[in-house]
This record gives C-alpha cells, structure tokens and sequence, in this order.
C-alpha cells in the first residue's frame, strides 16, 4: 500500500517520469487481450479521464483520439493461441511487456511503472501495482481507455467475419446472446479454449450465460 501510494504522489509531482499501464479482456470467450501503457504530458492535459468501465462507449470513444495525440502511447497484445498456451494471467503480463516496449522513444525514458491489479509485468523499470489503479491514477486511467477502445475495434472487426455471436457489442463477453450463438454455430479460432465454458462447450456439456461484465455495461 505504501508503495502505491507513493507512486501516485510520483505520478502528480513528475508525471513524464511515470508510465501507466492496464490491460482489456481478461475475463471474456473470445479475442485477444490488450494492454496499453501511457505517459501524460502535464503541458497538454485531457479533461475527463477515468477508469473505462465507468465511462460510455461515447466518452471513451471521445477520449481515445486526445490521449493517442496528446500523450505518449504505447499498445500490446496477446493472441487467443498466447492465452491457451500461458493462461490469462501470463498472457496479459505478455500484453502489458508489449505496451511498454511499443512506447516511443523520442521522449523522457518512463523511470517507474503504476499498474492497475495486484501483479505486476517484469519492466526495465520498476514496476508498482496499485489496486483500482484506472480510478485513483490519470496515467491508468488513459491506458485502461485505449486499451478498452482498442480490443473493442478488434472485436468490432472480427464480427464481421464471425456475425452472429454479437462481438461487436459484448466484446467476446459469455453472454446469453453468445452462449446461444455457440450452442449453434460452434466454436471459432478466436475462442478460448483453455476457458472453462468453451472447453466445456467442447466437451458437450451444459453452460450457463455470464453475467454482463461492467465492460460490457458500460455503453
């Protein structure tokens, strides 16, 4: 706790000098996971940023093209085939180590690290987890938006070729409207297989449709 602490105050009174990194998709079927990591530059501040769950499609959608301008950006992904052979935990690890090395490198090298969770990704620099990160750092919050809008057009583009399981609303989430796809068309390559219900769903035997996650509800 001390340490995160610390590493908020660093990132108030020396933000070029801190990086912050989240991740999106954890938790659905389908898709990829996607990291990004974000520098703020104080000179040119962007006014509304927040954890993406909390924020609308709309707003996010408004954001990503202030922060991708205004900030230091970096995006990384791990790939539906990385999450089945890691695990999920790993492969956004993977995603996060992606983002950080994607960072430009025409400006201040980031000199620590504030990620939103309880784990951290190993970094050239060090790295501070801080429990709900996208809501008490600015830093966070801006990665946790273009990580969020990024794997959300991902999903969008992938509908396209896959329609029917409704990825470009529920983001590959385990809804109803998912499950019942499944249950009718099958499994795709963009599904997780290592994911106890789509295993099952292989397997033969019954699942039950998820709850929407917050990420899904926040439209």
């Amino acid at each position: 706790m001390a340490a995160a602490e610390a590493a908020l105050v660093r990132e108030l009174t020396d933000p070029l000098a801190v990086v912050g990194i989240d991740e999106a998709g954890r938790g659905p079927w389908a898709g990829p996971v996607v990291a990004a990591a974000v520098i703020l530059d104080p000179a040119r501040p962007i006014e509304g940023l927040a954890d993406s769950k909390k924020l609308s499609r709309k707003k996010r959608e408004a954001l990503f093209p202030l922060i991708m301008e205004r900030a230091r950006v970096g995006i990384g992904e791990a790939s539906v085939r990385e999450i089945d052979r890691l695990n999920i935990l790993k492969a956004s690890m993977l995603a996060m180590r992606r983002a950080f090395a994607d960072l430009d490198a025409g400006g201040r090298p980031p000199e620590l690290a504030i990620v939103d969770g309880d784990h951290t990704p190993e970094l050239p620099v060090p790295a501070v987890p801080v429990i709900g990160g996208d809501g008490r750092s600015a830093a966070i919050g801006a990665a946790s938006i273009i990580a969020k809008v990024t794997r959300d057009r991902i999903m969008a583009e992938l509908d396209l070729i896959h329609p029917g399981f409704g990825w470009s609303h529920n983001a590959g989430y385990g809804t109803a409207e998912h499950l019942t796809a499944l249950e009718r068309q099958g499994t795709t390559g963009h599904h997780r297989t290592s994911f106890a219900p789509i295993a099952r769903l292989i397997a033969g035997a019954p699942v039950e449709a998820e709850p929407a996650a917050d990420e899904v509800a926040a439209e």
